[in-house]
């Protein structure tokens, strides 16, 4: 097996290109910390501390959900259920991904090098909740919400309320979609005894928190760009979040749900680059 073939194997184990969800919002937490663009070092930082920390997630839930994702018939081609990558190579891909986090957070600021084992706990955290409650959707919104705060911190190492209210914001919206995704194994889920809203409440009431969540998330978007004074442009860019979040939902029915993939990986990557869209005109503005 060559070099290159257990490289790709490696980036469809993290599924680097969903890396967009999450990266967009942690430049939004670095230019909103200080009311500009960061300089092209720290955003590289950055960067890289989120591509870190994001492997490291994804490698550590392939891992901890191998058992699951082999008797699941969506999932058991992945990776590590189908041998294509063996545990031992995950696990030092694992340490790989955090040496990167690690190295990166080192050149921030000195506030997140007393913080990042809080990301790295609830990494390891996550995946075993579907286990025991239905609220692991909010528990992975959670986790993955600490994009754009830890940026924050990074950036200008201390956070108001804005921070806090992004980081909920991004928890309710990802916790949302996360509800849609769900509603493909709810017959798994069930059969196996693990927890999901679709599984413990029906898709039908399912979608409707997630709508909810949607909709939260963007009160406390609004509320960010209140409590920072934010201008026209960002109120665009949102209003266009909005608009996106409110096509995801409506072309999601319980009994269609052909265009779930459409609502998780497309629009989803198109609402988080959008948002940031709309921050970057506003500071530049």
């Amino acid at each position: 097996m060559t070099t290159a073939v257990t490289a790709r194997r490696f980036v469809s184990l993290v599924k680097f290109e969903h890396t967009i969800f999450a990266l967009p919002f942690a430049f939004v937490g670095a230019i909103l910390s200080i009311g500009e663009v960061p300089s092209a070092a720290t955003l590289g930082w950055v960067t890289l501390a989120m591509v870190g920390a994001r492997s490291l997630a994804m490698a550590l839930n392939r891992l901890i959900d191998a058992e699951i994702d082999a008797r699941n018939p969506r999932t058991a081609a992945r990776e590590i259920p189908s041998g294509l990558l063996s545990n031992i190579q995950v696990l030092a891909f694992c340490g790989l991904a955090l040496a990167v986090f690690l190295v990166a957070t080192w050149q921030l600021d000195p506030v997140v090098r007393w913080l990042w084992p809080i990301p790295v706990l609830a990494f390891v955290l996550y995946p075993y909740t579907k286990r025991f409650t239905w609220l692991c959707h909010l528990a992975l919104g959670l986790s993955t919400g600490l994009a754009p705060i830890g940026a924050w911190l990074a950036v200008s190492g201390d956070a108001d309320l804005a921070p806090f209210l992004l980081w909920f914001a991004v928890a309710l919206w990802i916790g949302g979609f996360d509800v849609i995704y769900a509603t493909g194994d709810v017959e798994f889920d069930r059969r196996e005894g693990l927890y999901s809203l679709p599984a413990r409440f029906g898709i039908g009431p399912a979608l409707t928190v997630t709508r909810i969540c949607h909709l939260l998330a963007v009160c406390l978007l609004i509320a960010v760009g209140v409590s920072l004074g934010l201008g026209p442009f960002y109120y665009l860019g949102l209003a266009a979040v909005a608009a996106l979040l409110g096509y995801e939902n409506s072309i999601v029915h319980p009994d269609d749900l052909s265009r779930v993939n459409v609502a998780f990986f497309t629009l989803n990557g198109v609402i988080s680059v959008v948002f940031l869209a709309g921050v970057l005109a506003d500071v530049l503005a």
